[in-house]
């Protein structure tokens, strides 16, 4: 599903954000560019972060040090 239509992000690319590091919207704009043109996809780009993090699936591609 797409979540930010304005650079054609989906919510894949959103978890798979996730699953490498990235934790807060402002990191998702920075690595994807979410919200940054009208900003209307900001909840639904947290929620998808928050469903995320929860789930566990966050680090799986982290390599430890």
């Amino acid at each position: 599903m797409y979540v930010c239509l304005c650079n054609g992000i989906t919510e894949s690319q959103i978890r798979d954000a996730v699953t490498d590091g990235a934790r807060s919207l402002r990191e998702l704009r920075q690595c994807l560019g979410v919200a940054s043109c009208c900003g209307k996809c900001a909840d639904c780009a947290q929620q998808v972060v928050r469903e995320t993090l929860s789930a566990g699936e966050f680090g799986k591609n982290l390599i430890a040090a």
